[in-house]
């Protein structure tokens, strides 16, 4: 698709432009003569080499973003009108635009389909720009692996005619952003400015004892950029490690007694005996409840074999439960999320050695594990400090005696013993 007319006449260009303040262009002006300069083309045009180490996004993915934003001439020349048109879909577009957009940026074999191939190469590309510069934990040591839970979330359900492979749909794409809301806000964000707070570049910085070998964790980098996108950024800076089975027993008792310090948001993540791990983000604190209880900030998602966060859909409001010391079997003592009491989303006994997961509508969700009854061999659960180290600042604090007599206090008040009548 060329651009033959000047720009001044070019109707894309002067709609474009009228998106934005004269402010912005001057910027977006600065800017595109800086990256002319470093092409050495006499300021006239950026080349891919520069536009792609600018934005740091390289290989496939970057020169199928080059070609998009150059409207597919094959010059190989990026000129200020394309950058402002680009922009004006990308960044003033409408939602179903933007994914438009986007979702062209997936052929990256440019067949005119998105196949597995594809989708395989830009998750790769993705994941190297994302995870090259950060320092936030472990990571998988198979690369392949990383990609294939992601790849494992994506549909193919579009035969196309002359062609072997299915295709992803458009349909397909909108479902697996879904699934995957940090690989949306990665792919959205291609055209901002690189900057620490990039939306879709945030791994949270997992705190762990320094005597904990990493690779003793269940959640890794990948792990917490995927779960991550769908928070917001300052609950994306700083989680702990609050509770660990294999540091602290698998005790439920020890669990609640490390996870009701954390004054905030937490996330329980399980390893069953089948190898899948999965697990709910708790956006309230677990406590003793005889009911399901929570807010619609909570969620559950899968981690492996496949990657997927699944949001409340609305349909009810059995978020969250936290049950301790009940004696009705009508009140199942342990923690879970969605569903309905005996049939819940996830659901860990108070003996922490079994539980259940079963589809649910508070969620959406599938059974996140191979059966319905799990078996856990790991349990972790983790603290989003929404507030970076201050949390710390804050725990150096305490230690006095009353402060750790209310500690105690809360923690009888938990299992049951403090207020028998109860």
């Amino acid at each position: 698709m060329g651009n033959t007319q000047s720009p001044e006449s070019d109707p894309r260009f002067v709609s474009a432009r009228r998106a934005f303040t004269q402010h912005y262009l001057d910027d977006l002006r600065s800017l595109f003569q800086s990256l002319a300069a470093q092409s050495q083309s006499n300021s006239k045009y950026i080349s891919p080499s520069i536009f792609q180490e600018y934005y740091g996004i390289k290989g496939p993915l970057g020169q199928t973003m080059f070609d998009l934003v150059t409207q597919k001439r094959n010059d190989q020349k990026l000129t200020f009108e394309d950058l402002v048109i680009a922009k004006s879909v990308y960044e003033k577009g409408t939602r179903n635009e933007i994914d438009e957009f986007i979702y062209q940026l997936l052929d990256v074999n440019g067949d005119d389909i998105v196949d597995r191939s594809d989708l395989e190469a830009v998750i790769t590309a993705m994941l190297d720009a994302v995870f090259s510069s950060s320092d936030a934990g472990p990571v998988s040591s198979s690369p392949q692996g990383i990609s294939d839970i992601f790849l494992n979330a994506a549909t193919f359900s579009d035969k196309v005619e002359g062609h072997d492979k299915s295709n992803m749909s458009f349909k397909d794409f909108k479902s697996w952003c879904s699934l995957l809301p940090s690989v949306r806000k990665f792919l959205g964000s291609l055209l901002m400015p690189p900057n620490p707070g990039k939306p879709g570049f945030e791994v949270p910085r997992l705190l762990y004892p320094e005597d904990t070998s990493a690779d003793f964790l269940i959640l890794r980098r990948e792990y917490a950029w995927h779960i991550a996108g769908a928070l917001s950024q300052h609950e994306a800076e700083e989680w702990k490690l609050l509770y660990h089975s294999s540091l602290h027993g698998l005790s439920f008792n020890t669990f609640m007694g490390n996870v009701t310090m954390a004054e905030g948001p937490t996330l329980l993540i399980v390893k069953d005996k089948e190898g899948c791990v999965y697990g709910g983000y708790a956006s309230q604190p677990w406590e003793r409840h005889s009911d399901f209880y929570g807010d619609m900030k909570s969620f559950l998602f899968q981690l492996f074999p496949q990657a997927s966060i699944y949001r409340p859909t609305g349909a009810n409001t059995n978020l969250q439960w936290c049950a301790i010391n009940f004696s009705s079997e009508s009140i199942p003592n342990g923690l879970g999320f969605g569903g309905k009491v005996h049939h819940f989303g996830l659901f860990l006994s108070a003996s922490f050695d079994q539980g259940q997961t079963f589809s649910c509508t508070t969620f959406g969700s599938p059974c996140l594990s191979k059966e319905s009854r799990i078996y856990p061999e790991v349990i972790e659960c983790w603290g989003v400090l929404p507030n970076g180290g201050q949390k710390d600042k804050q725990d150096a604090l305490k230690g006095t005696v009353l402060d750790r007599f209310k500690e105690d206090r809360n923690m009888l008040n938990l299992v049951g013993i403090a207020n028998s009548s109860q």
